[in-house]
């Protein structure tokens, strides 16, 4: 069994509450909606959602795949819900959330990986509520061109697929069907078809070097991703993985400014950033409005996030 680190002061968090929060949680659970806020054990679900953002995980709570950093069940899910896009906008629309983040468990055992459900859940989302703003974080569909071609068309503003780690430690760390160049496949072909914001995300603290991070960060930009996040791998169970290291906040100011020398549009680095985190959220409102506006968007990198602020 692997023994547990504890916890430094900079990653210590408040306990989830408000009013915004409570309600978010209690429609969620009576529509049966599954949010990976709660099954991934994020530490910002509090300020996330009492700031007018949620993920919700689409097609249930059950991934076909069984990566050893995640905490979601692995196993053999069951039938789609047919309601569930209408019930994600209705709820959206109750909530009055702003920025909703799509993403899903991996469902393999479906023809197309889940694409065609991912994509009526986000155009019942714009045709309920045009002004709100749909991140998609997805996941790699095997690469399959017309699966990723459909999610594009559907219309998100933000197209996400996390590589999650760096090359040597893949393996280890993500089910043997999730490979690096896969996912670097399917960050280039996500560009090549329209994407306007292309994002991934890395986990640090599972024993990676300096240099292995640089090298990742090259071959994310190769392949034409726009925005990086940066945070601290936590070990949700005794089973999973453990954490190797605890990165200090003076390191992913470092992360954060070679990321930024790479020429990422915007990057978010710190212990308690999720790939879904408020931060991108606020860079890409304004990114997005100025676009609308038929101005170029201007990326100005926010301050770097510590103990999620």
């Amino acid at each position: 069994m692997n023994q547990r680190q504890p916890k430094p002061e900079w990653l210590k968090v408040r306990a989830p509450g408000g009013e915004r929060y409570l309600h978010l949680k209690r429609k969620a659970r009576e529509l049966g909606l599954a949010t990976v806020c709660e099954e991934a054990r994020c530490p910002n679900i509090g300020e996330c959602w009492g700031g007018g953002t949620a993920t919700f995980m689409l097609m249930g709570d059950t991934c076909t795949r069984g990566c050893r950093f995640c905490h979601v069940k692995t196993g053999r899910p069951g039938a789609l819900d047919p309601d569930e896009p209408t019930k994600v906008a209705g709820l959206i629309a109750e909530t009055g959330l702003d920025y909703i983040v799509l993403t899903s468990v991996d469902r393999d055992d479906l023809p197309d990986g889940g694409a065609g459900h991912f994509a009526a859940t986000v155009r019942a989302l714009k045709d309920r509520a045009p002004e709100l703003l749909v991140e998609v974080l997805i996941p790699d569909f095997r690469a399959v061109e017309a699966d990723l071609a459909t999610i594009v068309a559907s219309g998100p503003d933000v197209v996400a697929h996390n590589v999650e780690t760096v090359r040597r430690l893949t393996p280890g760390v993500r089910d043997r069907r999730a490979t690096y160049d896969q996912s670097l496949v399917v960050l280039a072909r996500l560009k090549a078809l329209g994407a306007r914001f292309t994002k991934t995300s890395l986990m640090l603290g599972l024993g990676e070097t300096r240099a292995e991070v640089a090298e990742a960060l090259a071959d994310m930009r190769r392949h034409g991703c726009d925005i990086v996040t940066f945070g601290q791998y936590l070990q949700p169970s005794p089973k999973h993985l453990a954490v190797q290291e605890f990165i200090s906040p003076a390191a992913f100011r470092d992360y954060q400014e070679m990321a930024e020398g790479m020429g990422f549009m915007y990057v978010a680095s710190g212990p308690l950033v999720r790939s879904s985190y408020r931060a991108g959220e606020l860079f890409l409102k304004g990114a997005i409005a100025e676009g609308a506006a038929g101005m170029a968007p201007v990326f100005t990198p926010l301050p770097m996030l510590e103990q999620g602020a």
